[in-house]
């Protein structure tokens, strides 16, 4: 009884199970892997936000990558991330359990399980950080720490929201113009991001309801029937107008609507799920497992959507997959991410069986692709993982200078 307590033990502390093999050379490799010193890569992108790329060094000459980027305060985000260096300074790069235990009361402190806080965006990054390193200690690509890929396809919709300035119909369908042409074959806007935030009367909430709609319309009649629309409401509206506003896009044969009202109380989106004909998508606010239990609980969606910056990283990103498949739901990270923190979540994506589709931001900047070395490749709406150790990517150090802040 004894032996198989402590079986169940270890096989409850340890997320993966590696070959003997692996294992083995893991213990030896853990010694050696121990953190020192970290770097951060800053550069600016747009009024959006920029990206901020943390560099975790080793005392045996790795460095690992991850993605701090969109905190809402990248001041803060950065003192976190030193704060987690001086926790986690002498200590292996192994010890991911230890790191996400130690740094949970941190995080507690400074967010709740709904909303994006420097904490939780620091945590998450410098864990991206130390999957890239064992990967690279290991000669493996982070994906075969996840148990081996499964999605021979990591396909993506192209999100024309962040890069669209001409907020009309005419403006995101030029832009769903320019992605169509670049090989994307689903498309994701916001056409209510213009909205107030307190609307003062029906004629005004009625006025960008209707031009939200005409937005989509557009971008439907540009790529046609035979290519994906997925619309983000970003919460603007509540449980009544949602309800109204999911049964006016029925024409427009959505792939998804995502996120028509705020995720508390998380009733009200259920309810628009029950009610909406196409699938429903959200929860990229939404921090940790136990953040995303009621949600998937409540039946708030059909889709969920971690955010692999704000989640808690790789591991916690797997976990929240797991745990919407067993509920029966498919899986699609939010990803308005640089080329890091996209690959990060895709690695784990192509490791779980309820992947769906995952996020690009299309046309923020036309350096994106070479940030890093090997350049990110995007091909027929797709993202190519590479069988390179870790994330498989190293910073293009000339681009990373000519665009830092």
């Amino acid at each position: 009884m004894a032996h198989r307590r402590s079986f169940l033990q270890a096989m409850t502390a340890a997320p993966l199970m590696l070959s003997p093999s692996i294992a083995a050379s893991a213990n030896r490799e853990a010694a050696k892997l121990t953190i020192s010193d970290m770097e951060l890569v800053h550069v600016r992108v747009n009024r959006r936000g920029d990206w901020i790329i943390p560099r975790l060094k080793t005392s045996n000459g790795l460095s690992g990558l991850g993605d701090a980027s969109q905190s809402t305060d990248d001041g803060q985000c950065i003192r976190f991330l030193k704060q987690y260096l001086d926790m986690m300074r002498g200590r292996s790069a192994f010890d991911i359990a230890w790191f996400c235990r130690a740094s949970a009361p941190i995080r507690a402190q400074k967010g709740d399980n709904f909303g994006r806080t420097p904490s939780s965006v620091a945590a998450s990054a410098f864990e991206q950080c130390l999957w890239d390193l064992q990967g690279k200690a290991l000669g493996l690509p982070a994906y075969q720490l996840f148990g081996g890929r499964i999605q021979e396809r990591i396909r993506l919709y192209a999100n024309i929201n962040r890069s669209t300035d001409d907020r009309t119909p005419a403006g995101f369908a030029a832009n769903a113009r320019r992605a169509v042409e670049a090989g994307f074959d689903a498309i994701k806007l916001a056409p209510f991001d213009n909205m107030p935030a307190e609307v003062t009367g029906r004629a005004q909430l009625d006025h960008f309801m209707q031009l939200g709609i005409d937005c989509a319309q557009a971008v439907r009649d540009l790529i046609g029937v035979k290519r994906d629309l997925l619309i983000d409401v970003h919460s603007h509206f509540n449980r009544e107008d949602g309800l109204e506003l999911v049964r006016r896009f029925e024409p427009l044969h959505l792939y998804w609507i995502e996120e028509v009202c705020p995720p508390e109380p998380v009733q009200n989106l259920a309810a628009i799920n029950m009610a909406a004909k196409m699938p429903t998508a959200g929860g990229e606010q939404i921090h940790g497992v136990k953040g995303f239990y009621p949600y998937i609980k409540a039946e708030a969606v059909d889709i969920v959507m971690p955010d692999v910056k704000v989640a808690g990283g790789m591991l916690e990103l797997k976990k929240i997959a797991g745990m919407a498949e067993g509920a029966g739901l498919m899986c699609s990270p939010h990803g308005p991410a640089s080329p890091i923190g996209n690959v990060a979540a895709a690695h784990v994506m192509a490791t779980v069986p309820n992947f769906e589709i995952f996020e690009y931001s299309f046309g923020e900047v036309p350096w994106r692709a070479e940030l890093v070395e090997p350049p990110e490749r995007i091909e027929n709406s797709s993202l190519i993982l590479s069988d390179r150790p870790g994330l498989g990517y190293e910073i293009n150090e000339k681009v990373a200078a000519k665009y830092a802040l």
